[in-house]
């Protein structure tokens, strides 16, 4: 009786204890349990009914990604990889030094920078008293920075995920990777804003992703033209917001939005609309050059000269001729200042860029996939002398370029490869997996990319089938006889070419071969 009565006492007690989670246990508290046994077994009870719950919670959970957001597969990512490459090769090759800033800024680093498009911006619980926000892009965080470290002049790029709250769409998501190239400094006007798009074009060639047109305007132009025209100081803003819609959706919508939505007179939105229509090359600065309406703003005509500035420094760079001056391009972002561009892709290369009605024809769903433009005054606005540093950048749309490919890599039929391997060390006979170990480690301690199947004795036959599925262009063989000869058979997966190589030379040989 004595055990029993340990067990329904202090064991009991011990027991309870190790509950403590779902039901805390105190001696006061053991008066209240009338019969230890009969709780027990309400335990047990539980136990059992979590345990269908959970498995019932199992049954009815849909295994999905967040809305707006997708995983990366091998394939993908090799692609990505690729594109990564021709990105961060370019940004390099203009000097630019890389930075990092955090995912999530103090919400009042973020408010006010997006217009309209601040309602887009994912809010964070407060986290020890700061209000948080995700960043919404990286011009922002790269602005602030600046300030916050007295910088005057730098040439950066950053390549790093953003987040906006945004109804996810073709090539469109919540969390995508932005690559961003920036110049920060005073220096001669329209020097910074060519180079800029003389990286967007070198980038949009390498990738050869089709035929491209990059879209150029200037804010002043618009801001000038738009007054010229009658629309008031105060609804410039919003008013861009929905001339920025002009490529994605026909006239006659933007219009009924700027009337109806935005309280702009008729006869004032048919006023701006005869020239945010406009389209063309060199030939357009010079007619609007001559335009009363344009020469009555002191904006628009310095707008006007520096854009044939940079038409001039962009035919020295070799890029005018993917160039359209384009009056409707309104980039909706507030802190845009100067020139603003934007790089669309064109599935018919004959489509004509250089109309007057403002048409989309020719122009893929996809948007813009690269834009940019100056932006002078964002980084005086986190600075408490307000010190100006003017800045002009680019940031490439990197989740449609990916989405378009992705397409053009499943329509070639070509295999990708979703590793570098240069080559899978096999043996031929059983029980040489020492050796076979002995060989890769001394591979990989000289650089050299290489695998081998973690089976002890993998048939040879099973080895070479890897290699073809991965696409892996040499095998190195090692047995019986290569072992005495002090050689290794390399072996060609494409041509199956054997030939021996002297240990000592092996390295130097899979370099050569693959390169």
């Amino acid at each position: 009786m004595a055990a029993i009565k340990c067990v329904s006492a202090s064991c009991w007690r011990i027991l309870v204890a190790r509950r403590i989670s779902l039901c805390p246990f105190t001696p006061s508290s053991r008066a209240n349990i009338p019969n230890p046994q009969v709780t027990a077994k309400s335990f047990v009870h539980q136990n059992a009914t979590e345990k269908t719950h959970h498995v019932d919670q199992r049954k009815n959970f849909v295994l999905k990604t967040p809305k707006g957001t997708h995983d990366v597969d091998p394939k993908q990512m090799a692609i990505r990889e690729k594109v990564f490459s021709i990105v961060l090769n370019c940004f390099k090759r203009h000097g630019a030094e890389g930075i990092d800033t955090p995912v999530f800024e103090l919400k009042e680093t973020l408010i006010g920078k997006y217009g309209e498009d601040s309602k887009l911006i994912y809010d964070l619980k407060d986290q020890g008293g700061e209000q948080l926000s995700l960043r919404y892009d990286l011009t922002v965080p790269f602005a602030r920075y600046l300030a916050m470290n007295k910088i005057s002049h730098m040439k950066r790029y950053q390549i790093s995920k953003v987040y906006r709250r945004d109804n996810p769409g073709r090539g469109r998501y919540r969390e995508f990777y932005q690559c961003d190239f920036d110049i920060a400094g005073h220096y001669d006007p329209l020097l910074p804003d060519a180079e800029c798009l003389k990286i967007m074009y070198e980038i949009l060639s390498q990738l050869e992703l089709g035929d491209f047109l990059i879209k150029v305007n200037d804010r002043r132009l618009l801001y000038g033209l738009l007054t010229t025209c009658g629309v008031p100081d105060d609804k410039f803003k919003t008013v861009c917001t929905s001339i920025d819609k002009l490529g994605k959706i026909p006239w006659d919508k933007v219009r009924m939005e700027m009337i109806e939505e935005k309280d702009v007179s008729p006869e004032t939105v048919d006023r701006a609309g005869e020239y945010i229509r406009l389209n063309g090359g060199r030939a357009l600065l010079e007619q609007l050059g001559k335009d009363s309406m344009v020469s009555q703003s002191t904006m628009a005509m310095e707008a006007l000269g520096d854009l044939k500035l940079l038409h001039h420094y962009l035919e020295i760079f070799g890029v005018a001729d993917k160039v359209s001056f384009d009056l409707g391009l309104a980039r909706g972002l507030d802190y845009y200042t100067g020139v603003i561009y934007e790089a669309v892709l064109l599935e018919n290369p004959e489509g004509s860029h250089s109309g007057q009605d403002g048409d989309t024809d020719g122009i893929t769903g996809f948007g813009s996939i690269a834009a940019g433009g100056r932006y002078d005054d964002l980084v005086g606005m986190f600075d408490a002398k307000g010190r100006r540093v003017p800045c002009v950048g680019i940031s490439i749309g990197i989740e449609r370029i990916l989405s378009i490919a992705e397409k053009k890599a499943e329509e070639s039929f070509k295999n990708i490869r979703t590793t570098e391997t240069q080559v899978l060390v096999a043996s031929a006979q059983p029980h040489y997996l020492d050796e076979r170990m002995r060989l890769i480690a001394a591979l990989w301690s000289s650089g050299v990319k290489a695998e081998m199947l973690h089976k002890k004795n993998p048939k040879l036959l099973a080895q070479l089938q890897y290699c073809e599925r991965a696409g892996i262009p040499l095998v190195a063989i090692i047995g019986e006889q290569e072992l005495k000869d002090g050689v290794v058979k390399l072996r060609d997966v494409t041509t199956r070419e054997e030939v021996n190589i002297p240990r000592e030379y092996l390295v130097e040989e899979i370099q050569k071969r693959t390169r």
